[in-house]
């Protein structure tokens, strides 16, 4: 799953991908440090637990959720992780974020899952897919790179929203910017930009994908509720305030290499726009996600009974219990 051999792969620049026109594009990127090589391509990935409070249906639902991180090699035009054998494609090498999370609304449970596919080396995150699993049905939502902007595949069990197929114009993603601060916060946008909001947040606001203003901002963090992995360690914010939908989230993480994130929080009201109907009230709820545990893992090779003891040393109980 990761990367063995980093040398070979830091030249390599989205051979079969236009890069993006502004605002979506990001700085050059420079080879990795040699730090960054020791971290993300010693053969394992980083496994974070949250302690979640999951803003859905006018109330907070306690879960939990997890964020992976490991680098692979990918192909840019497929857009699939490279298994080996022949192909006309170079692989690129991205870090690939694995965000889930679960939490239950009363009786029935939710499982939220995005997985986001940037280049280490080069701008423009190539794909993003996001699934909702939930007693009522399920939902897919899947973003891949063409040209200078994405292509959008949704499916729903929702009336109103069915089966769409669509493109959107080059901007940022807010998915992205997860794996981006674990590449570097200065590769994060600031200030006004053009943003296509998460598809978790989208998905369950029923807000259409399309690029929306917003004001991103990088600063210290100086608040109680999330902690550095040691003590004395400083921690950063990054926030995006949208104009339209008085949705902000911030992610606040470590200042340090490998800015290891403590969590986040995403503010919004629990309105949303089905079938020309408005549910839901204009209260604004924060979901929270707290970091409890982190480890370093090949997780993928640990699929034994006995590999069980990695998710009590993880943290990770079910459904935040």
């Amino acid at each position: 799953m990761l990367l063995r051999a980093p040398a070979a792969v830091f030249s390599l620049l989205l051979l079969a991908c236009t890069a993006p026109t502004q605002p979506a594009e990001a700085p050059a990127a420079a080879a990795p440090s040699p730090e960054f090589q020791r971290y993300w391509y010693a053969g394992q990935a980083e496994l974070s637990r949250y302690r979640l409070s999951q803003s859905r249906y006018d109330a907070l639902h306690p879960g939990e959720a997890v964020l992976v991180f490991v680098t692979e090699d990918f192909l840019p035009r497929q857009q699939v992780k490279y298994e080996g054998g022949p192909t006309r494609e170079k692989p690129v090498s991205v870090l690939k974020m694995n965000q889930l999370r679960r939490f239950a609304t009363g009786i029935y449970d939710y499982s939220l899952n995005t997985s986001v596919f940037t280049p280490v080396a080069g701008p423009g995150t190539l794909k993003v897919v996001t699934t909702v699993q939930e007693w009522c049905g399920q939902t897919f939502t899947q973003l891949n790179r063409r040209g200078a902007g994405y292509q959008l595949e949704t499916r729903s069990y929702f009336q109103p929203e069915a089966d769409q197929d669509a493109k959107l114009p080059a901007a940022w993603l807010e998915d992205e910017l997860w794996p981006r601060l674990r590449l570097g916060p200065d590769q994060l946008p600031q200030g006004e930009i053009r943003l296509i909001p998460g598809t978790v947040a989208s998905r369950l606001r029923h807000r259409p994908l399309r690029p929306e203003a917003a004001t991103a901002t990088l600063a210290a963090y100086s608040g109680q509720d999330f902690q550095p992995s040691q003590p004395g360690g400083a921690l950063r914010a990054y926030t995006v305030r949208y104009a339209d939908g008085g949705r902000t989230l911030r992610i606040v993480f470590e200042a340090a290499f490998p800015y290891l994130i403590a969590g986040w929080e995403d503010s919004y009201d629990g309105r949303m726009q089905l079938g020309g109907q408005t549910l839901g009230s204009k209260e604004v709820l924060t979901t929270r996600a707290v970091r409890t545990h982190t480890l370093r893992s090949d997780y993928w090779q640990r699929h034994q009974p006995a590999d069980s003891t990695l998710r009590r040393q993880l943290g990770v109980t079910g459904f935040g219990q």
